[in-house]
């Protein structure tokens, strides 16, 4: 089949959609990028998707196995978010691995794609994740200026305070819930300026646990993922070993 308008979308986890399951879709997830091109493709017969994106991937893995792939299917739109995975590791030459993001930012755009970078989100709100705040912040600053030598559309993530509220979190707390994938669906949407009929669904307040709830909801919270996660990182496993890509060639979403 011959598409006249192609998406193409590249990344990490965030890109694939975890933390947004869904059993009937490839690697059991949706996503915001799947939702966008939903959209995207509602009144247009001759629109195609694809989604590169693997998690776990780093900077460097996404520019080797994706930039090319996806220049190869011509794409007339590309999104990409790459960092996240680096940004969270003991050491980190920031500038240096931007160079290579600037590098492949140039490739995808060569042929007159739209191409949609993300800022990095605030964690401030994090105890955990709260330490990389000032990584993401220098991070940003060579996002932007990237996005504005190609000209490149930017979805702020950093600014979006929605994703304060912790009904924007899967489980994990890693990963955006499919509340946080609709809204991010919304948020590119808008930068796009196409019509949507998105609705995010209303938060739940949540009460504030007790200390002991706390207690116990961090504790699980180390076993089931946080310490998963440290030990990958230490063997060198990847949550994304093993895994291809969702729609590795042009399809178009039903």
């Amino acid at each position: 089949m011959e598409f006249s308008t192609r998406y193409v979308a590249l990344g990490d986890s965030f890109t694939e959609g975890v933390g947004d399951d869904d059993p009937t879709r490839p690697n059991g997830v949706r996503g915001w990028a799947d939702r966008v091109a939903e959209q995207l493709g509602a009144a247009d017969p001759s629109f195609g998707y694809a989604n590169l994106a693997i998690r776990g991937r780093k900077l460097r893995q996404i520019m080797a196995e994706q930039v090319d792939a996806a220049v190869e299917l011509n794409p007339t739109l590309v999104t990409i978010y790459a960092g996240a995975n680096d940004i969270l590791r003991p050491k980190i030459d920031i500038d240096d691995l931007l160079v290579e993001y600037d590098a492949g930012i140039r490739k995808l755009s060569a042929n007159g794609a739209t191409v949609v970078m993300f800022t990095g989100f605030d964690s401030r709100g994090s105890k955990v994740f709260s330490t990389t705040r000032g990584r993401t912040a220098i991070y940003n600053e060579l996002v932007r200026g990237i996005a504005g030598d190609h000209g490149a559309l930017l979805v702020d993530y950093w600014r979006f305070r929605e994703y304060y509220d912790w009904g924007m979190w899967a489980r994990d707390r890693m990963h955006m819930s499919p509340a946080g994938h609709t809204n991010m669906a919304k948020r590119v949407l808008a930068v796009l300026e196409h019509d949507h009929s998105i609705e995010v669904p209303p938060m739940t307040p949540v009460p504030a646990p007790s200390p002991a709830e706390a207690f116990r909801a961090n504790a699980r919270w180390v076993r089931e993922f946080a310490a998963p996660w440290v030990v990958r990182r230490v063997t060198g496993k990847s949550s994304g070993d093993g895994l291809r890509p969702r729609y590795g060639e042009l399809t178009r979403l039903q």
